[in-house]
Formats: C-alpha cells, sequence, structure tokens
C-alpha cells in the first residue's frame, strides 16, 4: 500500500507541522504533498521554512502555492500598502521581512495545480483553492464545486484553502480536502493534515487531528514582536489556535463594515486600529457597543 501525507495552510505554525510531519514519518511514510501556505499568521517563518527544505531533502515531496505566496510575489513586484505596525498589514510585513531571497524564489516557481500519477493507481490533482485559481474555494453542496468537478482532467482533487477537512463526491468524481496544519477552523484547537493510502489501483484516505503545544505557538507571537506589530490580528490568532472558531476573514469583514459605518466608505488595507478594536470586542469577547 502507498500512503502520501498531505498538508495544507501550515502558516508558520512549525510546531504542529513538525508534529504531523513526525506522525507521518512514524507510519513509515516517505512521500509528502504540500498544497500551500506556508507561512503567514504566525511567527518566526524561517523556522516553518527551514524544516520544509529538511523535509524536501530527504524525501519525495511536491509543492503547490497557496493565496498567501502570491502576496510575497506581487509584494516584490510592487512594495507598497503595507505598514509595520498596522492589524490589517502588519503581519505580511513581519512575514516578508523574515523570508530569504532564496524563499521568495521558491515560491515564485511553484504551480499553482499539478496533476499527478503514482503507478497503477488513478491520476490526481493537487490545488490549493481550485485547479483553476488559487484562492477559489470548493466548497460542498455548491454549484461552482460541481462545475468544476465535471471539467477537471482528473477524478481526484486535493485542496486546502477552507482550513476545514471535509470530502465532496458529485458524478463519481472526488474533492479531498487536507484541512489545515497550522489554523485550522472547527478542529478543537488540533493540528490537521491528511493521509492518502492508494491500494490495488484505488485510493482511499485518512483524515488525522493532532494535538500539539498551541501555547508555545501563542507565546512566539509575543516574543517574536509580532503581537505588537499586528495587535488585534494577532489576538484573531490566538483565539483560533486555543479554539478553533472565528476565522481572520470574518473579524476583518466585520472591522470593515465598522469603518464603512463610521466614515462612509472602507478600502482594504485602510482599516483603523479603532475598527479592528471594535470588531475584536464583539466577536471574540461579546462585549457589543
Amino acid at each position: 500500500m502507498l500512503k502520501i501525507a498531505v498538508l495544507s495552510d501550515i502558516h508558520g505554525n512549525y510546531p504542529a507541522l513538525q508534529k504531523c510531519l513526525d506522525y507521518a514519518i512514524n507510519l513509515g511514510i516517505d512521500t509528502f504533498i504540500f498544497l500551500g501556505d506556508y507561512v503567514g499568521e504566525l511567527a518566526y517563518p524561517q523556522k516553518t521554512m527551514d524544516i520544509l527544505y529538511s523535509v524536501k531533502k530527504q524525501y519525495k515531496c511536491f509543492f503547490v502555492r497557496g493565496n498567501k505566496e502570491d502576496y510575497w510575489i506581487n509584494y516584490v513586484k510592487e512594495p507598497t500598502g503595507w505598514k509595520e505596525y498596522d492589524s490589517t498589514t502588519g503581519c505580511l510585513y513581519y512575514t516578508y521581512q523574515n523570508l530569504t531571497e532564496n524563499d521568495l524564489q521558491f515560491f515564485k516557481f511553484l504551480p499553482i495545480k499539478e496533476d499527478l500519477t503514482f503507478g497503477s493507481l488513478l491520476p490526481i490533482t493537487i490545488c490549493h483553492g481550485s485547479p483553476r485559481k488559487i484562492s477559489e474555494k470548493l466548497l460542498p453542496d455548491n454549484e461552482n464545486t460541481y462545475f468544476i468537478m465535471e471539467n477537471n482532467s482528473t477524478d481526484y482533487i486535493l485542496c486546502g484553502h477552507t482550513h476545514r477537512q471535509g470530502k465532496i463526491v458529485h458524478n463519481e468524481k472526488i474533492v479531498l480536502n487536507a484541512g489545515s496544519v497550522g489554523v485550522p477552523l472547527h478542529s478543537n484547537g488540533k493540528a490537521q493534515f491528511m493521509i492518502l493510502c492508494g491500494l490495488q489501483g484505488s485510493w482511499d484516505y485518512e483524515f488525522v487531528s493532532l494535538e500539539y503545544d498551541i501555547e508555545n505557538v501563542i507565546a512566539d507571537l509575543h516574543s517574536s514582536g509580532l503581537s505588537r506589530k499586528a495587535p488585534y490580528w494577532c489576538k484573531v490568532s490566538e483565539n483560533l489556535l486555543r479554539t478553533g472558531k472565528l476565522s481572520h476573514r470574518a473579524v476583518l469583514e466585520r472591522a470593515m463594515t465598522l469603518c464603512k459605518d463610521k466614515f462612509g466608505e472602507c478600502n482594504w488595507p485602510n482599516v483603523p486600529e479603532e475598527c479592528w478594536e471594535q470588531a475584536v470586542k464583539e466577536l471574540i469577547y461579546g462585549h457589543l457597543p
């Protein structure tokens, strides 16, 4: 039986990444698929990159690009709009400052999708969001998802991006979402990845959830200085790590709504800290105005 570890959306959570890799390696797995969003959100991104480069040297690995990688690539071309101390872009800027030229070149040449074949097993498509667009979500019970599945070149799509593990079946085609290693939603604070199993020409799978030292990751937010550079973004990160609830996008959208209500308009990334503060109070702490 062929076993492949499929990991997505690490977002710089190197302790969670190491936990998932150790688990897979202890099972004898020596093939890894990585589905993008390697850093961003959390502290000390180089620690995550060093782990990935080490795995790449030792094992058979496949990598695709996520939407976070596009942020870094595009910022190289047009380095404007991000602020060092700002809850909207401070985390992006911090991560960018801690990436090397080697990291940026690695991201630049990653494909957005790849079709893979392993021996006599059915071909699979790997991608971050969808096979046609990095930031597109493959959601259950969704006509757009079904359209993409029907028009994809293979019967299996492996993806991430939504930070939710899951399976979608449509007309004998299958989408498997590996969830998120680093900041999963609805996981009770556990790191997530997937094991793909190939036997006698067909694929099976196992969703894995693992406990790890969350408080160490949160401590890093403070020791690195990141919690000062992106204060309310990091408060959302802490809550998400501990509870698996409430995404950054949900809080950002509320902050932008508050901004628009107060100032008449709101254009990303210009979201005032006072709007972030109120959004965090409402959504995380339940303090309504």
